[in-house]
């Protein structure tokens, strides 16, 4: 796993290959609003091929940032063990409209 550098994030990216999968992943579960949504919205720009995704660990399903991507990109969510911690998995569409305002990343909670 490899620390990468991602403009505008406040926590650490990490980058590794999941077989042909180029898998980015940070962890905002111990961050305060609006920290998940701003680093979302970093994370999900390095989201530009079909063979990529993103994975996200927070505290609860960043459920405001859901409508602000859905025309380009997936999501999947995981409720990870009894900490009540989530792992969302994002990954771009293949009929994406690329509409996403990227400075969007504000929430209301």
């Amino acid at each position: 796993m490899q620390t990468i550098e991602v403009a505008g994030s406040t926590v650490d990216f990490f980058k590794f290959l999941d077989g042909n999968i180029t898998v980015f992943t940070f962890d905002t579960s111990n961050c305060q609003p609006p920290e998940p949504m701003v680093n979302s919205m970093c994370g999900l720009q390095l989201l530009t091929k079909s063979n990529q995704r993103l994975e996200m660990i927070n505290h609860k399903a960043p459920m405001g940032l859901f409508p602000k991507i859905e025309d380009d990109f997936d999501y999947k969510i995981t409720k990870l063990d009894d900490s009540g911690k989530v792992k969302v998995v994002f990954t771009k569409k293949e009929n994406a409209k690329n509409s996403t305002d990227f400075t969007q990343n504000s929430c209301s909670g």
